[in-house]
């Protein structure tokens, strides 16, 4: 067809409302009649058919629309002239819900169906069973390592082995012998008494006397378990100043003198105030053996003496 002269060839050209143009009054368009679809331009294709019957080109028989689900397909060429449910037909679905296999028409379980209150069961016995093996893992742990903390206890290191704590050191202390001013041999003028209070020996006694040269207190040792070092400990008093005296062992002078110096910062003629405590390195043999202090020339001996007592090595200031 040619523009202007037989309206629309196709349908996509054939304008419904052609006629309230300029254009489309001067090639023919009409406005409808009667509320029916014949307006628009003439002989075009805008013509009335059934649903599935308008063709393009040429003429083909009208295939039949696709059945629907539960539909009995329709013969060719008798196209159905209107719509209907797929329910409305015969052998079609029913119209209600059909429940799912297992299960009622309320939604609820029925036999056959799984069995989710066993699953629960199951997952809980699982997950008791995990608990009460960390509980027993646990406390294994905690008596392994009580274990290993006794052994560690009871095992000493090797510190606690080489160096001897202040326990084993009075350990040796009280093992070895001990002697007070009524156990010693007393010579040059000496002699026992308890006036001045503070001495540390049995009954509170001393020897006194030991201010004079010649005067000498003489301890014979006995049980001494092995030859070599020892510390000879000796408490005294001095009034307030310091004092010397001689050390012999075993028949063999030392050259080094028993210092008896005012430690206790007594003032001068308060034997009372001055008690404490000297010390000196010594070798000794095995078995008996003889100390012997005593106040010889150019030693200073005014001091008060109480005791005498022996410790293992030779000890440390």
């Amino acid at each position: 067809m040619t523009s202007g002269n037989n309206g629309a060839s196709t349908p996509e050209d054939d304008d419904p409302f052609g006629y309230l143009y300029a254009d489309g009054q001067a090639n023919g368009a009409q406005p409808p009649s009667g509320g029916g679809y014949g307006y628009g331009y003439p002989n075009s294709a805008n013509r009335s058919r059934s649903v599935g019957q308008r063709q393009y080109g040429q003429q083909q028989a009208p295939t039949a629309p696709t059945a629907a689900y539960g539909q009995v397909p329709q013969q060719q060429g008798q196209p159905s002239a209107h719509y209907a449910a797929p329910e409305t037909f015969p052998g079609s679905a029913p119209t209600s819900q059909q429940p799912m296999p297992g299960y009622g028409a309320g939604g609820g379980r029925r036999g056959g169906g799984p069995n989710t209150k066993g699953l629960l069961i199951g997952a809980i016995a699982v997950v008791a069973a995990v608990v009460i093996g960390i509980g027993i893992a646990m406390a294994g742990g905690d008596d392994q390592n009580d274990n290993k903390g006794n052994q560690a206890a009871t095992t000493p290191t090797t510190s606690q082995s080489s160096t001897p704590s202040a326990s084993t050191s009075a350990e040796a202390e009280a093992e070895l012998p001990k002697a007070d001013a009524k156990t010693m041999r007393l010579d040059g003028g000496t002699g026992v008494a308890s006036d001045v209070k503070g001495a540390k020996s049995d009954g509170g006694v001393y020897v006194q006397g030991f201010n004079q040269v010649g005067a000498s207190i003489t301890w014979t040792v006995s049980g001494i378990p092995k030859k070599g070092k020892y510390s000879v400990y000796t408490g005294y008093s001095v009034p307030g100043k310091d004092a010397t005296a001689t050390l012999t062992v075993n028949g063999t002078a030392s050259t080094t003198p028993v210092g008896m110096d005012n430690y206790a910062h007594a003032k001068e003629g308060a034997y009372e105030k001055g008690w404490t405590q000297t010390y000196n390195y010594v070798q000794l043999n095995k078995g008996t053996n003889t100390i012997k202090m005593s106040c010889e020339q150019g030693n200073q001996c005014d001091a008060l003496i109480d005791r005498m007592w022996l410790v293992t090595g030779w000890v440390s200031s």
